[in-house]
């Protein structure tokens, strides 16, 4: 019996492989990270990772078309469920409340966070909205698109969920860049938000309490970053513990780090706050210092890098879209998970795709490695991709 082409291609070697092996290796990592820092999530995370591997290849099986056409329900489910996480008449037992924000749906024997879930359908919706389309080469035509990512980072905002919807905003400039958004224009909002944010930090360091925007808690870690910027100490012991224990535990690995055992005494008598989520990459260098913090930032730029050569390789303007999408989100958030663990940006929640604890979290990663590969066996091989061209009908124009 033949295979149809498509199955055909997945066993072919492509760079989509190339990501798949990264993030085995990355989730195996970040399996042996946990049970250095908590030796009973690291059974739980052992447990999500038996269960996201059959998924991720299931993935792999799924007509990238299909994936198109069901975006917007898919989308629109999550968006549902987001919005469930906020209705003041649902019980705690459903949407319980961890750390001070309510991102999670309680289904008994394990819970799900709708925010991982939105980070895949939004990517899929924004590229089944700009696949053949060039709208968004005005300014009338970005509201679409801006609109479509607006919707799911506002209602994570709410639970609130800051570190998630930080990473919506460099995915959409992504995915618009290589759809063929004018630079100028992109240009001109990544200036408008820069502004913005300077204002914001303006604010908090200078007006008093009756001008101020954003919540105390915000203002605190801003307050804090700065203060420490300036060699100054006070907030040590207050806002800047979770930091400054993180970078504690982190430098004092050297070049080679403690090894398992002594690893697991260092951290806990430092006491890092969330060792095994948040603050999971202090515990990689503690455990295997420089070197094998190097070799976790190879492995993840070898995924990201793998995941952007099959966008490169695709000539179908969806499945482009939707590599350089959730290439760009997880660059993204393993990015700003590194820098906060590193005390170069305020702390805010987020996760280390792969290596952090979470069972949504690992099997979203999953679920876009797998699409990922689909996408690289269902194009024709190119050297590199076509600019994209359209015509008065805003259809792409046929190449020579």
């Amino acid at each position: 019996m033949t295979l149809p082409t498509p199955y055909r291609n997945i066993l072919r070697w492509q760079s989509g492989w190339v990501a798949m092996l990264a993030a085995i290796a990355l989730a195996w990592i970040g399996l042996e990270a946990i049970a250095t820092a908590e030796t009973s999530f690291a059974h739980r995370q052992g447990a999500w990772f038996l269960a996201g591997t059959p998924i991720l290849l299931a993935c792999i099986l799924v007509p990238v078309e299909r994936i198109g056409r069901a975006s917007f329900l898919l989308h629109a489910v999550v968006i549902i469920l987001l919005v469930v996480l906020l209705l003041p008449g649902v019980p705690r037992w459903i949407v319980p409340v961890r750390n001070g924000a309510r991102s999670w749906i309680d289904l008994g024997a394990f819970s799900i966070q709708p925010t991982e879930l939105a980070k895949i359908t939004t990517v899929l919706a924004l590229a089944w909205t700009l696949r053949y389309r060039d709208e968004h080469r005005q300014w009338r035509g970005l509201m679409v698109p801006c609109l479509l990512v607006a919707l799911p980072v506002a209602l994570i905002l709410l639970q609130p969920d800051l570190g998630s919807a930080i990473v919506f905003v460099p995915t959409l400039l992504a995915v618009l860049i290589a759809a063929g958004a004018r630079l100028r224009h992109l240009g001109t909002l990544v200036g408008l938000a820069l502004a913005a944010v300077l204002v914001n930090v303006a604010i908090v360091l200078v007006l008093p309490e009756s001008f101020q925007v954003l919540k105390e808690h915000q203002r605190s870690r801003i307050t804090a970053l700065v203060s420490r910027a300036n060699a100054d100490t006070r907030f040590d012991q207050s806002t800047n513990y979770q930091q400054v224990q993180a970078m504690t535990v982190a430098g004092s690995g050297g070049w080679r780090g403690y090894g398992r055992q002594r690893s697991a005494v260092v951290v806990r008598h430092n006491r890092l706050p969330l060792d095994y989520n948040d603050m999971i990459f202090a515990v990689v260098m503690n455990r295997w210092g420089l070197v094998g913090a190097m070799g976790v930032l190879a492995l993840l730029l070898a995924m990201v890098l793998s995941m952007l050569r099959v966008a490169s390789c695709s000539k179908d303007p969806f499945s482009r879209l939707v590599a350089v999408g959730f290439a760009t989100l997880i660059f993204s958030q393993a990015s700003i998970n590194i820098a906060i663990s590193l005390g170069l940006l305020p702390v805010t929640g987020i996760t280390l795709p792969l290596i952090s604890y979470g069972g949504s979290s690992l099997i979203s990663t999953f679920v876009m490695i797998g699409l990922v590969i689909r996408i690289g066996a269902s194009r024709p091989r190119m050297l590199a991709w076509p600019s994209f061209e359209y015509d008065r009908t805003g259809v792409p124009a046929k190449g020579p």
